[in-house]
């Protein structure tokens, strides 16, 4: 099956699908390097609140990215605005003061290392350089792994021609690129694979809880924990209420029902169901599972071996939507796509690097998206690549891009909260691709919304309704 995304979401294509769209527009590259340089113009006018009496400094190379630049400049000059450019090959370490430095010296395609010259003073603050507006991509990023070729000035705004590219969103080049606009040139990029999750998305996205809804309509079950190590358990499952389930059981095997809903932190209205310490997938399996919409297995589960064969056996029988997380994916190890290609209900796995590295036997590439779409096509599961910028791709080659959120989330429970919150919407039926990736995005708003310092996981289940709040007010005023 192929997974396609509704016509108005924000595309990202590599350099080299960008480089296929260009020789197959019907416009000469001239026209397309003029619209490019009259949004570059705009932007810089913009940016200094007018062009009389403003200087600008274009660093510009000798590749359609340099063309960009000059054409901006000629725009520019023609607003009143007094224009040095600068020839990236022989640029002098000592640029041009001036209210607004354009960086068009090297584009997406760069390969080798790149030494920019310092940037140029600031005619507005001298003890500070000039702000940098970048033609597509900050040179030395590199558009397709967010690499950093040698080095890269830091862009204040970066505008992009046509699409976003992976090396704007990927770290760190994302780190170089300060506020990014996507500058319509007419390119036709309809049929790109991978996009951008935004508000706009997630508020499609999200399911509405019918009038005649019931509990058991969106019920699931999260098997997490382990004797004294019960706080997983907790967070997931009360991310998956938070996540829209009506009736979430939570089972450790090897505790009863009290002792695992001890403790402040317990989830009152989950429902603890004992599942014995080994062998437990064939007690669970014979459970009415109809009942169920998902299930959850793995945040702080363990590994000894009995927990690694019954998470095996559990995912060869469950018919349901099934996440598999933390030590779950450990439990799968290499032999997942052996496991998991049978299973005709969606499965989505939740791997950071070194799960990934347990998955796969090395960690992921540079190209965070060829990763993510490698391991889903291998195993038949939905992939989301924990990061940064986090990656959800689909076993088709499809795949989304999440960057809210940000190192907030580096610290123990995160992702259990993030495995719950999937299942929670899985429960609801909503379609497995758009539930995980809406999970993600959710997740990474709930985590600014908290305080920057000393934020602990349990913060973000107090912080989840508010941001799902607001997305249902932002439907309703549609």
């Amino acid at each position: 099956m192929v997974f396609r995304y509704a016509f108005d979401m924000t595309p990202i294509v590599t350099p080299a699908e960008m480089a296929a769209i260009d020789a197959a527009a019907p416009e000469p590259v001239e026209e397309l390097i003029g619209r490019a340089g009259a949004a570059l113009a705009r932007t810089a006018l913009d940016m200094m609140g007018g062009g009389y009496g403003r200087r600008v400094t274009v660093l510009a190379g000798k590749g359609n990215n340099g063309a960009d630049g000059r054409a901006a400049a000629q725009r520019l000059r023609r607003r009143g605005v007094r224009v040095a450019v600068v020839d990236a090959a022989d640029a002098p370490n000592s640029l041009p003061a001036a209210h607004l430095a354009i960086d068009a010296a090297y584009g997406t395609g760069l390969r080798r290392p790149y030494s920019p010259p310092e940037p140029a003073p600031s005619l507005d603050n001298p003890d500070q350089a000039a702000p940098i507006l970048a033609a597509d991509i900050p040179s030395g990023v590199d558009g397709l792994t967010g690499e950093i070729h040698g080095a890269a000035w830091d862009a204040a705004l970066t505008v992009t021609f046509g699409a976003l590219k992976p090396g704007l969103i990927l770290h760190p080049g994302a780190q170089h690129c300060g506020q990014i606009t996507v500058a319509s040139i007419g390119l036709d990029v309809s049929r790109a694979r991978t996009h951008l999750v935004t508000a706009d998305d997630v508020v499609r996205w999200l399911p509405v809880r019918p009038a005649v809804a019931h509990k058991w309509k969106t019920a699931c079950w999260v098997i997490a924990g382990s004797p004294g190590m019960t706080g997983a358990a907790h967070l997931a499952a009360t991310a998956a209420l938070r996540g829209g389930s009506g009736y979430v059981r939570l089972s450790t095997p090897g505790l009863d029902a009290a002792d695992l809903l001890a403790g402040p932190a317990a989830p009152t209205e989950a429902v603890g169901h004992p599942l014995p310490a080994s062998d437990w997938a064939s007690e669970f399996v014979a459970e009415e599972l109809a009942r169920f919409k998902s299930v959850l297995v793995g945040p702080g589960l363990g590994r000894h071996p009995n927990t690694v064969q019954a998470v095996r056996d559990l995912v060869a029988q469950v018919p349901l939507p099934l996440v598999v997380d933390g030590d779950g994916l450990y439990a799968l190890g290499p032999d997942a796509p052996d496991l998991l290609t049978h299973r005709t209900a969606p499965t989505v796995l939740t791997p950071h690097d070194g799960e990934y590295r347990i998955l796969t036997g090395a960690a992921p590439d540079a190209d965070r998206f060829a990763a993510a779409r490698s391991l889903a096509a291998a195993t038949g599961a939905l992939v989301l690549l924990k990061g940064p910028t986090t990656v959800v791709a689909h076993p088709s080659g499809d795949a989304l891009a999440v960057t809210s959120g940000d190192a907030r989330l580096a610290t123990a429970g995160t992702g259990d909260v993030l495995a719950g919150l999937i299942c929670g919407l899985l429960s609801t039926g909503a379609e497995p691709m758009h539930a995980t990736a809406s999970a993600a995005w959710l997740h990474g708003q709930a985590a600014t919304a908290c305080p920057l310092a000393a934020m602990a996981a349990s913060d973000l289940l107090s912080v989840l309704p508010r941001v799902w709040e607001a997305v249902v007010q932002q439907r309703a005023v549609r």
